[in-house]
């Protein structure tokens, strides 16, 4: 085995259960469903899951849209791109209820054992799980799975998985994860959701090597056609040995999945409206405000709705590269976040739909909305050298007429970079604290930013700021991205109701530096470091959203991001040839997973556009 990468992990695979080490004696419960503070929903033996149709029809194809392309169908690794929803090719031990914070129950796994203290836990397999072509799921191929993504697979792997101190073989269908002595409340949840791959499979091959032919998986869909970089479909998997299990029934009902991919949005959009392909999320404010006016939204052929979504909105931002010494300094991020007029953004670009992004956990109870609490402040207290004493944070969202020159002076008593003098100046005229002229470069691999960013730029402009933008093909932005070679771009990621262990990857000093990283600005502050063990470390769910409250008032105190908006809903359009349960999953849009295709609107679609595309009388 190559052990290069595992540095302090050591993973023992034992060959019989005579030879293992003793684990401590303490008490242990069996459970059909683990989750991070022990508040299961379902019940055990329960029979679906509350947000399905048990009696949902399968059959036909919904086909969905990607943008650029893919070239490679690995999804575990950190080289190529990989197509969407290859996800559901993979089954894991457990699978996540969707209208729960952070539940799973058993899938691969039919029961798990959680130590007390929850230092360890073994996952009993269920015999009948099998992989697509037929072969047995094992303990063998669990521990290899596992072995594999962390010496091999993308390094946000080593990073979820990096408390275990020893995976076990206890028999041929069962497994037991040791991890390392602290805080693991949330390891049996992220192991929960260990991908399960074949040890045969990869017998004589490569794990980290970009692949143009299917990785063997074990989940309700096989890839089946597909061009690489136009086109995949996925085909539900009749002989897959899930189908009965409670958590599956009522899913997955479509039989084609199939992906079609566009170089460019506006055509992506032109296509859709052609009915190239049947359902897309709109993110593009213009267009949903004032694009989806023809004939086939007009008689009910397209649906457009909009639907809660109740997760934390994520976080979507220009984000600085304080790798690069210009934004080191928090006086000059806080300028340059005074500079963007989001008022004037939503009101003129986007018709005023969003609102502004004050927080990283915006549109949940996990974002520091109002003043800090005792408890909050409580947690600070140790740091009150380093922030201020009574920490909040407001976006600036200033000048409803767009006029921000004298906005971004009013910050820190003046505005000033890094100490040398104020923004404010002509084109060019403000320097970096070497004396060098103040550069921007914002790196985006889509035109259609510019008409964000353009706004923005002429602000800096008259500032003194020298700005540019640069648009890259994906592969490239891609490729720079990973190496942090930018100086600003725009990013979005989302955020999880119970925030754990993937705080470290997106926030820790540690990842800053790492390759692949989301980490994206480069953030090493050991305030924030100390609060996220903190968060990992929380030992309920109040004291979890206390503690993230206080982290999050941290980093958004610091400016290292310039937010932008959120609008805590999902905008969809779909041809009108599908239903879906009444109840949506709280926390997921639930197309693919939960909808199917209705035969008589169908047939009800196929008639009019036989007829023309006119409406029914």
């Amino acid at each position: 085995m190559n052990r290069r990468r595992l540095g302090a992990l050591v993973f023992f695979a034992a060959v019989s259960a005579g030879s293992l080490p003793a684990v401590s004696q303490q008490p242990v419960r069996a459970t059909h469903g683990v989750s991070v503070f022990d508040d299961l929903r379902y019940p055990e033996g329960f029979t679906h899951f509350r947000y399905v149709n048990p009696a949902a029809p399968k059959g036909g194809t919904i086909k969905v849209r990607g943008i650029d392309g893919f070239d490679n169908l690995n999804p575990f690794i950190l080289k190529g791109v990989v197509p969407l929803n290859m996800g559901l090719t993979f089954d894991t031990l457990m699978t996540r209820a969707t209208d729960e914070s952070d539940s799973y129950y058993g899938l691969v796994a039919r029961t798990a054992e959680i130590a007390k203290d929850r230092s360890w836990i073994p996952f009993n397999l269920r015999r009948e799980a099998k992989f697509s072509d037929g072969s047995p799921i094992t303990a063998d191929d669990v521990l290899f799975s596992l072995n594999s993504l962390v010496e091999h697979g993308h390094p946000r792997f080593a990073l979820s998985y990096g408390r275990v101190e020893k995976a076990e073989k206890l028999s041929p269908h069962k497994v037991r994860f040791t991890f390392k002595p602290g805080d693991n409340r949330q390891m049996p949840t992220v192991m929960a959701g260990l991908p399960i791959v074949s040890k045969a499979f990869f017998n004589g091959k490569e794990f980290d090597k970009t692949t143009v032919n299917p990785v063997l998986g074990s989940g309700p869909y096989v890839v089946g056609s597909f061009e690489i970089g136009r086109n995949i479909t996925y085909v539900r998997n009749k002989k897959y040995w899930g189908w009965s299990l409670p958590v599956n029934r009522g899913r997955y009902n479509f039989d084609r999945v199939q992906v079609e991919y566009y170089r460019d949005r506006g055509i992506a959009f032109e296509a859709f409206m052609a009915g190239e392909y049947d359902f897309r999320e709109e993110f593009n404010a213009n267009r949903w405000s004032i694009r989806y006016n023809n004939d086939a939204v007009s008689n009910g052929r397209i649906r457009r709705e909009t639907l809660p979504d109740n997760r934390p909105s994520g976080v979507q931002a220009f984000f600085m590269n304080l790798r690069r010494g210009k934004f080191r300094d928090r006086r000059v991020r806080r300028a340059l976040n005074l500079a963007f007029d989001f008022q004037w953004t939503n009101r003129s670009l986007f018709y005023g739909i969003y609102r502004r992004t004050e927080s990283l956990f915006e549109n949940s109870y996990l974002a520091a909305a109002k003043a800090p609490s005792e408890a909050e402040l409580e947690l600070l207290w140790p740091f009150a050298d380093k922030v201020p004493p009574k920490l909040s944070y407001r976006a600036i969202s200033r000048a409803k007429n767009g006029r921000v020159r004298q906005q971004p002076c009013q910050s820190d008593r003046g505005g000033q970079i890094a100490g040398t003098g104020r923004l404010a100046g002509a084109p060019g005229t403000a320097r970096d604290s070497k004396g060098r002229p103040f550069r921007i470069e914002f790196l985006i691999p889509q035109v259609g930013f510019k008409r964000i960013i353009g706004p923005y730029q002429r602000n800096l402009k008259r500032l003194g700021i020298d700005t540019r933008i640069r648009v890259v093909d994906s592969a490239n932005y891609q490729q720079r991205l990973l190496q942090f070679d930018f100086d600003i771009i725009m990013r979005r990621y989302g955020q999880s109701l119970t925030p754990g262990v993937e705080l470290r990857g997106i926030y820790g000093s540690k990842q800053a530096d790492v390759s692949g990283s989301r980490n994206y600005g480069g953030i090493k502050n050991p305030i924030v470091d100390a609060l996220i063990e903190k968060v990992i470390a929380a030992p309920d769910r109040q004291s979890l959203i206390t503690t993230v409250r206080a982290m999050d008032r941290v980093l958004m105190w610091n400016d290292y991001i310039i937010p932008q908006w959120f609008k805590g809903a999902h905008n969809i359009a779909y041809w009108n040839k599908f239903s879906r349960p009444k109840i949506k999953p709280r926390y997921d849009l639930g197309v693919i997973d939960t909808w199917w295709v209705d035969r008589k609107k169908e047939a009800a679609l196929e008639s009019d556009e036989a007829s023309g595309g006119a409406p029914k009388q």
